[in-house]
């Protein structure tokens, strides 16, 4: 009961002392206008800029209207502030119609290029079963080359082991220096028969050439 009675007593004490704070306090009064138009004097160093601009006599006239002095007529913009205002509304303030074919155009563009993505989505999916096909044909070529090249080394390997006998090391420099030379001689031994299949090829094709067409063959006799 005694530690309440403290705490109130303690509470009336502040409220005591900032009531008399708040009583103490006077706001100052607004400043006073005066009744008329202020005109500043251009002459003094101190006026700020911002009224001696068109802006502030506009501000005037609107203010105190007739009284100010200020001529409506002088507040309008000149021809060619008026054409830069002008240029500034169709430039950043558009038109309906303008605004409206804007749009459009936009929708347009956007409506070709969905047709374009999708003309050629509908290109791929019709390639896609031979790209696929090709696909295959190219992964079963490189498996027949793989499995050639290997039966290929493995006939190297056994006419190098044939030639300097099987008790020599395979990982030698020996046995891997004859098994380089007989490569090079199985592939310039290729290298021949293609050219020799391609000068047959040439030979073959002339003859039939000259066979259905004698005029051919006759022509260099002429």
């Amino acid at each position: 009961m005694a530690a309440s009675a403290v705490h109130r007593r303690g509470l009336l004490r502040l409220s005591v002392a900032l009531g008399a704070r708040a009583c103490n306090y006077r706001a100052p009064p607004p400043p006073r206008r005066r009744p008329g138009p202020h005109w500043p004097d251009p002459e003094n160093l101190l006026t700020p800029q911002w009224q001696l601009r068109p802006r502030y006599m506009a501000k005037q006239f609107a203010r105190h209207g007739a009284i100010s002095g200020v001529a409506p007529a002088s507040l309008w913009p000149t021809p060619e502030q008026l054409r830069e205002l002008e240029a500034e509304e169709r430039e950043w303030y558009p038109s309906l119609a303008t605004m409206q074919e804007s749009l459009r155009a936009q929708q347009q563009a956007e409506e070709a290029r969905r047709r374009a993505r999708e003309q050629h989505i509908s290109e791929c999916m019709a390639k896609m079963p031979q790209m696929i096909e090709n696909w295959r044909q190219q992964k079963r070529e490189r498996w027949e080359k793989a499995q050639a090249d290997k039966e290929r080394r493995a006939r190297l390997q056994a006419e190098a082991q044939e030639r300097l006998g099987y008790h020599v090391d395979p990982r030698s420099a020996r046995f891997q220096e004859l098994l380089q030379d007989l490569d090079k001689q199985q592939r310039k031994r290729l290298k021949e028969e293609k050219q020799r299949q391609k000068k047959e090829a040439r030979v073959a094709a002339m003859a039939s050439a000259e066979a259905q067409d004698p005029a051919v063959s006759e022509e260099p006799s002429s």
